[in-house]
């Protein structure tokens, strides 16, 4: 199995979910489904099915979770030394070229991805027209819409 790249914060916040469905979510669900199963005949107990879909959404979650921390690559940003180069961690301010927007992205792995918070997958087409490029370049990026460009005006390790 191949190392899954993640931040020392995106490793933290997955820590914190696992540790939320160990000790809140599956000890709720125990209890729910024993609930569930005092009301008698469990071949049509919608609350007993719903409790038992839970269950296993948070046992199938924690697997998920256990797997990708066992195998993660933390890497703290801060640490990097890549000579101002767009790397994974490295928090990058463009500029759209066509219509001068700026946006601040961070790469960081798939599991911590959140367009919302400026946080981009490794995999995703803008990080890959971003990787290896320094403040001052131009990355193409192929987008639905066609070809769009982007200025790189600064590149953080933070």
């Amino acid at each position: 199995m191949s190392t899954i790249p993640l931040t020392v914060i995106g490793a933290e916040k997955l820590r914190s979910e696992l540790h939320k469905m160990k000790t809140m979510q599956r000890p709720s669900v125990i209890v729910a489904i024993a609930e569930a199963r005092s009301h008698g005949d469990l071949t049509e107990n919608a609350e007993y099915d719903a409790a038992k879909e839970r269950q296993g959404f948070i046992e199938g979650r924690i697997s998920d979770l256990e797997r990708i921390l066992y195998n993660a690559q933390i890497i703290n940003p801060a640490l990097i030394d890549a000579d101002g180069a767009c790397v994974f961690g490295a928090t990058i301010d463009i500029e759209d070229i066509a219509n001068s927007t700026m946006v601040t992205y961070q790469i960081v792995g798939n599991d911590e991805a959140d367009i919302k918070q400026g946080k981009i997958s490794i995999n995703s087409p803008m990080s890959r027209a971003l990787i290896g490029k320094h403040s001052g370049d131009v990355a193409e990026v192929l987008a639905p819409g066609g070809t769009r460009e982007y200025m790189i005006r600064s590149v953080k390790y933070i």
